[in-house]
């Protein structure tokens, strides 16, 4: 099973740099002014920004832009680090911290974008606190994901965690289960659909919004954006956090345009990071 699932995942990302590569192509300079800065972008809302970006403000400040949706989130950093993209938006610090230490990537954060709330959702109960003992809750099954779900749990009474796990803390981390939930991790796109069989599921912000799921007024329980360390960001390999591109969009995304777009689009569910 393992290696049937390698060679599905490198078959996907040899599809993507093919794709992206077909964009991307011209020029043998990355950084050359006059080629559009190819952005790999999760669609929600990572996608949605970077095309109003393209469609209201990239042409007046002198940047050619190719955003490319990636659904799979796995696949944006390969993108970045072989080439075949400039740039990707769809990841928080921690995430990336973790992927580059995982896979001996050297890709660095250029700027902080937007925090996208995690949230507790249920279509069985309206409060946190109503859970049931015994009940099932599905978490995110990736490394910093699961750990920040687990965190958002432990800071609302629901659970307890062990003395300095941080971040990167499992469910094996439990300390204190009071209602001796049963966690059920799954692929953060996923948790979602996992609703209808869980009592509860801890969904990242893209991955609701994705699903119609509004955070601000469906999430049973949601993270605070104040002191939150995961901000998402705009990525690049090491090397070409100058590339003037880059900077043309690290300035818009930071820009009071933006700032209104993600404000007026989102009501509450993502928040400016700036």
């Amino acid at each position: 099973m393992r290696t049937v699932l390698k060679s599905t995942a490198l078959l996907a990302t040899a599809g993507l740099t093919l794709t992206i590569a077909a964009c991307s192509s011209s020029g043998s300079s990355s950084n050359s002014a006059d080629k559009p800065l190819v952005v790999v972008a999760s669609p929600t809302p990572h996608a949605q920004i970077l095309d109003y970006i393209k469609d209201n403000l990239a042409a007046k400040a002198g940047l050619k832009l190719t955003v490319k949706e990636v659904t799979d989130y796995t696949l944006q950093n390969p993108a970045v680090q072989d080439g075949s993209a400039d740039a990707n938006f769809f990841q928080h610090v921690p995430y990336l911290t973790d992927f580059n230490k995982t896979h001996g990537t050297d890709i660095v954060p250029v700027e902080n974008v937007h925090l996208e709330p995690l949230g507790v959702y249920s279509k069985k109960v309206k409060k946190i606190g109503d859970l049931a003992d015994g009940a099932s809750v599905a978490v995110p099954n990736d490394a910093t994901n699961e750990g920040r779900a687990l965190k958002l749990l432990a800071d609302n009474q629901v659970i307890t965690l062990k003395d300095g796990v941080g971040t990167g803390a499992t469910v094996r981390d439990i300390a204190g289960n009071p209602k001796h939930l049963k966690f059920k991790e799954l692929d953060a796109a996923q948790l979602p659909r996992a609703l209808d069989d869980v009592d509860a599921s801890v969904i990242n912000g893209n991955n609701a919004l994705g699903a119609g799921l509004k955070p601000a007024t469906d999430a049973i329980l949601l993270e605070k954006a104040e002191g939150n360390p995961y901000a998402n960001v705009l990525a690049v390999k090491k090397g070409h956090e100058n590339d003037p591109r880059v900077q043309k969009l690290a300035q818009l995304l930071h820009s009071p345009e933006v700032k209104k777009y993600i404000e007026d689009t989102f009501q509450g569910s993502v928040i400016p990071a700036f």
